[in-house]
């Protein structure tokens, strides 16, 4: 305790949405292209880059549901589907890209099944994507992060992440 009477919070203790959280796209570019290379350099074929990236995104999603959930909410986690799913829509989207995911749809087939949509994955915007490896799609390491997230709050994602080079659904 000091002397003024106010203990001081150790950076840990802070809240995340404290101060400016953005990194450069740059940055960002140059850091995710080296994931993908050391995940390429790891890799044979492109479905076990795929993976390896879902993988990274699986992590990334785990300490990204702890951090908010614990500083943010008071260890208070959601348990209903559709608050965990706009969660991840607006408040965690805004967080890892700076803007909203473009949609969260709910099928008209399935009462559980919703699909969260990107048109232009940040993650796929500067990788230049090899002849040979034409099907890569590196909107899976978003996709590993949304399941860890869903996964983390004890619901259980069924479906693997769809798409095209249009839409990203997941």
């Amino acid at each position: 305790m000091s002397l003024t009477g106010r203990t001081r919070l150790s950076i840990l203790d802070k809240p995340l949405s404290r101060g400016k959280g953005e990194v450069s796209l740059s940055c960002f570019a140059l850091l995710f292209s080296e994931v993908v290379q050391y995940c390429q350099n790891k890799s044979q074929t492109v479905p076990e880059l795929q993976n390896k990236l879902h993988e990274l995104g699986q992590k990334v999603g785990v300490k990204l549901i702890d951090l908010y959930f614990v500083r943010e909410r008071n260890c208070k986690r959601e348990i209903k589907l559709l608050n965990i799913l706009l969660f991840v829509k607006s408040t965690l989207w805004k967080a890892l890209f700076g803007r909203e995911a473009d949609k969260l749809e709910h099928s008209n087939d399935d009462e559980n099944t919703y699909y969260l949509m990107e048109k232009d994955p940040l993650v796929n915007k500067f990788i230049s994507v090899p002849r040979d490896k034409s099907s890569l799609n590196c909107a899976v390491f978003i996709a590993g992060i949304v399941e860890a997230v869903l996964t983390g709050t004890d619901l259980r994602p069924k479906l693997p992440p769809t798409g095209t080079k249009e839409q990203h659904i997941w």
